[in-house]
């Protein structure tokens, strides 16, 4: 099957008083429609980074190289209004923290009609049609009221199940969530994954990601793990748990075992959790 997105040989580098520094060195990875990559790391890993560069989010300073393509589309050639564009339409994005992807001057139906009008060209009245269409999708009560509402007045789950339904409103070809369940409590965190899984169904291509192993395992049919700028190791969840041969992905393997290990002995009464 033909990938959605791939990227080859993706570098990504910056320019400051010391000179040039190799942030992401030579990655490259590929999704295709109705799979979900999970890219694993820790904070500084170039996870992240690798992403910017390919959709073109980082400014003059970083230099972008390599070969990064979008349905057969190549982005390193594109302008950055075109970039722009395609992260609105073929492309959607679903960030860290929800409360401040919301401006929160303005209620929330109006920066979601402005979404749509800046990518569609639908009526005042389709708008709202659709609005209403897509809180509802996204299992969210009373989505009139919603409407009216203004960001503070809503939990960081609604506003990232409005994040996830603005983007997916959209019908892209690709979902890219950045750490989507970091800022949120652990059952919320359980809804959002699902959301993923039902979208990844929905024959979309997800890449996903996180320092959270947990997470990534519940979403992803393939895993890549970062470290240092290069992709270290690569599988499915099993082989990253149980045959894992990069010393930092055992690590990881080691650490999300140990955690589960205390959590069994906690529920059976054998370990005390602390407050």
């Amino acid at each position: 099957m033909t990938p959605v997105f791939e990227a080859k040989e993706l570098k990504v580098s910056v320019t400051g008083r010391r000179g040039e520094r190799e942030l992401v060195k030579g990655v490259s990875f590929s999704v295709e429609p109705g799979r979900c990559l999970g890219i694993l790391g820790e904070s500084g890993s170039g996870k992240s980074m690798s992403m910017k560069g390919a959709m073109g989010l980082l400014d003059r300073s970083f230099r972008v190289s390599g070969r990064v393509s979008l349905q057969g589309e190549e982005l390193l050639t594109k302008s950055p209004e075109e970039l722009r564009r395609m992260r609105g339409g073929k492309v959607g994005m679903v960030l860290q923290n929800p409360m401040t992807c919301f401006d929160p001057l303005y209620r929330i139906g109006n920066q979601i009609g402005e979404t749509f009008a800046a990518h569609q060209g639908w009526s005042r009245a389709e708008i709202r049609s659709r609005s209403l269409e897509m809180l509802e999708r996204m299992k969210i009560r009373n989505p009139e009221e919603v409407l009216e509402k203004y960001p503070h007045q809503l939990s960081g789950g609604m506003l990232q199940r409005i994040m996830i339904g603005i983007a997916m409103a959209m019908k892209p070809a690709l979902l890219i969530a950045d750490e989507p369940t970091t800022a949120l409590d652990a059952i919320t965190q359980l809804e959002i994954l699902n959301e993923f899984i039902r979208i990844k169904e929905e024959n979309t291509a997800v890449i996903f990601i996180s320092h959270d192993l947990n997470a990534v395992s519940l979403a992803a049919d393939e895993i890549v793990v970062f470290h240092q700028g290069m992709i270290v190791d690569r599988g499915d969840f099993r082989h990253i748990l149980h045959r894992a041969k990069d010393p930092y992905t055992r690590l990881l393997a080691e650490k999300r075992t140990a955690v589960m290990r205390s959590y069994r002995r906690a529920l059976e009464g054998k370990e005390t959790i602390y407050a």
